[in-house]
Order: C-alpha cells, then structure tokens, then sequence
C-alpha cells in the first residue's frame, strides 16, 4: 500500500464497511418503510474523513469538489443537505469507530499517555453570542497559551505518544480538567487489568484526591510541580514529551481546521469535532499498517 489519500480512502471504507457489517446496532436507526439511502453509512464516514483531510470547513466547496475529482469512488454522493444530517445522525457512530480503528494499530497499548484540552472557539462577536443555539453550552473561557479569552467549547484529549486519541470529550470552556479526565479514563477499555499506565499532563490536573483517585485506578500521574510545591521526580525527563500532545493539538487546529469548524448546533458541532477526531485516528491507523516512522504525518493526505 502506499501513503496517499486514494489508498487509505479504500483501505477506511472497507474496514468501516465490514466493522458495521458486524455491529449493525452502531449504525442509525431508520424506518422500515422508505427509500433506503444510495450512499452507504461507511461511504459517508470515509467522505467525512477525506473532507477533513483535505481542509474543506465548507461541505458545499467540498461535494463541489468530490463531484468533480470523486465520482469514480462514489458514484451517489448526496445533496449537500442529506450529506449535512447524515453526519450529524453518524457522529456516535463516529466515536465508536475512532476506538475501533485506534484499537488496530500497533500502538493501541502504549502504556505513556498525554492529556490536555484545546479551545474550540464558536463565536466571537457579542450579538452572534447572545443568539447562538449553543448557548448553555458554549461559554466564555481563557487559553493561558495565546493568552487570550474566547467563547465556545474546549475538546480534551488523551493520546498516545505516537499521537494516536485514546479518549476524548468535548465540554463548556470552563469545565475541569481533572473531572473530564476522570469521565474520559471511565469509558476508556484501553485501560488494562493489573498494567501501570502512566499519563503525563501539565499543572491544571491537581490536587492530592484526585491523584489518590487515578492511583487507586492503577494510574501515574506525572505533572510539573505547582507554585509552592516540592519539586515532583522525574520533571527533566517527561518535560519533553509534554510537547506531543501540544504538536497534536496544533495538527487539529493548523491541518484539520478545529477552530474553523463552522457548526452552528448541538449536533452539528459534535458532528464536526467527531469528524476531525475520526481523519486524525484514520491517518494513523493507516501510516501504522505501512509501518511509517512518523503515525500522525497528514502530508500524504491533504492534496
């Protein structure tokens, strides 16, 4: 196989296409009596992969597009608006098939982890706030790394050294990290019976409860010391590989458009940030079963 889009388009479509042959209850429920759709579920997600590698934040230029240069691998796309709640109805589906795939690869039991969260901003002027249908959801929020405020939501995120998202949520900008780790590790299978997983994360994950917590879970918290605190063991050696999950997370928001999602609901921004979460999983999945040194490259994808 080699590393370009056309290839792992196919090698993603049959893959999703025998998992959801196996698992029919991940798919949407539809009624009995209708027209079944033309266009296949696995045929939408690998769509919703490639739209996303290839950086289009709008899915009109992108059908635009897929008609142009994609008709011999789909030959029923959709209307731009069934292609828009198709997506929204498979974002569960999404999620599901991101633990699938990252379960797959060859890194899937990396026994170091990282975490950290990203802004996702969703609005910026007063009156686009004050109507937004994500209000409740969405709030005013600060990233201490561009030192700045910003209004919308924030996507943690738990990878593997290799980049690979072992878990992830999507909250409120002001949400706490430490509770949305604690939910993001409870619905994650990676974790082994009887194995140490390390997780390396920054200063916002403290405190002696929720340490006692995660040890109790049979997990290592390694973060730098706070102000006043002793100097914590090891800080020189897991400093560096703290800049993984920050090259991560600039892949989401230079290469995969995380801040440019363009959701305007509930549902259409959960689609989105499912979207980008699946592309990146997918790259990975895909550069792992040809063996590439570097997992989380997008640079054979996105042209």
């Amino acid at each position: 196989m080699d590393a370009d889009l056309d290839t792992l388009a196919t090698a993603l479509y049959v893959t999703t296409d025998d998992l959801l042959l196996a698992h029919p209850e991940r798919v949407p429920a539809r009624p009995k009596v209708g027209i079944p759709p033309r266009t296949s579920d696995a045929e939408m997600l690998t769509l919703a992969v490639m739209q996303a590698l290839l950086g289009y934040t709008s899915e009109t230029r992108f059908l635009r597009y897929a008609r142009k240069n994609l008709l011999g691998m789909f030959p029923n796309l959709p209307l731009q608006s069934g292609y828009n709640k198709r997506l929204r109805k498979l974002a569960t589906t999404m999620t599901w098939l991101i633990s699938e795939l990252g379960r797959q690869t060859s890194i899937a039991n990396d026994d170091v982890w990282v975490v950290d969260s990203a802004p996702v901003e969703c609005a910026r002027s007063r009156e686009t706030v004050k109507r937004s249908d994500l209000a409740g959801w969405a709030e005013y929020g600060y990233c201490a790394s561009h030192s700045r405020f910003f209004w919308g939501l924030r996507l943690h995120l738990v990878c593997t050294l290799q980049g690979l998202p072992v878990g992830w949520a999507l909250t409120g900008a002001k949400a706490d990290e430490r509770e949305v780790l604690n939910a993001i590790l409870d619905a994650t299978p990676h974790l082994g019976a009887g194995t140490r997983q390390i997780v390396i994360a920054d200063k916002a994950y403290y405190g002696r409860g929720f340490e006692a917590g995660l040890d109790l879970a049979g997990i290592e918290l390694l973060r730098p010391s706070r102000k006043g605190e002793s100097p914590r063991p090891g800080q020189r050696f897991f400093k560096p590989l703290r800049q993984v999950i920050e090259s991560v997370n600039a892949t989401f928001k230079g290469q995969l458009d995380l801040e440019r999602h363009g959701g305007k609901t509930v549902a259409g921004v959960c689609a989105r940030i499912a979207q980008r979460v699946l592309a990146l999983t997918a790259a990975i999945w895909h550069n792992d079963a040809l063996n590439l040194s570097v997992r989380r490259s997008l640079i054979a994808y996105d042209h």
